[in-house]
C-alpha cells in the first residue's frame, strides 16, 4: 500500500493521479478501457523489462500493489513512490518503508517501525521481502 503523509498528519493526503498515470501507463499491459473506473479509480497491470509484473489499483488516497513479482517491477513501484513523495506500508507487518525525505512527514506513531531506505527497486524489494527485524 502506498500513501502520502504531510507534516506528521494522521490522515493520508490525496495523490497526484496525473503523476500516477504518467509513471504507470508506459508499463501498462492491461486493457486500456479498464484503466479508469466509473468512480475515477485507476487500475494498471504493469510489466517491467525483465517480465516481472504487478497489478496496481489507485484511488485518491492510496495505491494498492498486488502480486508483485520479484524483479524490476519493484523499480517501477520505487520510482512512483519517490516521485509522489509517498511511503510504502506493508499490510502484512504494518512496517513503513520510506526515504529519509518522507520520514519526517510520517505520523509519530509510524516513525518507530519505519525502515528508511534509498528508494530503489532493489532496496524496496529487500525491505519488503527480506528477513524481518526482531
Amino acid at each position: 500500500m502506498i500513501y502520502k503523509f504531510v507534516g506528521g498528519g494522521e490522515v493520508p493526503v490525496p495523490l497526484d493521479m496525473a503523476l500516477v498515470r504518467s509513471v504507470l501507463e508506459p508499463h501498462d499491459v492491461g486493457d486500456p478501457q479498464f484503466t479508469e473506473g466509473e468512480n475515477g479509480a485507476l487500475a494498471f497491470w504493469i510489466r517491467a523489462s525483465d517480465g516481472s509484473e504487478a497489478e496496481i489499483f489507485a484511488d485518491e488516497h492510496c495505491l494498492a500493489v498486488e502480486r508483485p513479482h520479484a524483479g524490476a517491477v519493484f523499480g517501477i513501484v520505487a520510482e512512483l513512490t519517490s516521485r509522489l513523495g509517498a511511503v510504502v506500508l506493508d499490510p502484512s507487518t504494518a512496517e513503513v518503508v520510506c526515504r529519509a525525505e518522507e520520514y519526517a512527514h510520517l505520523p509519530a506513531g509510524m516513525r518507530d517501525d519505519a525502515i528508511v531506505i534509498e528508494m530503489t527497486g532493489e532496496a524496496l524489494q529487500a525491505a519488503l521481502t527480506g528477513p524481518r527485524r526482531p
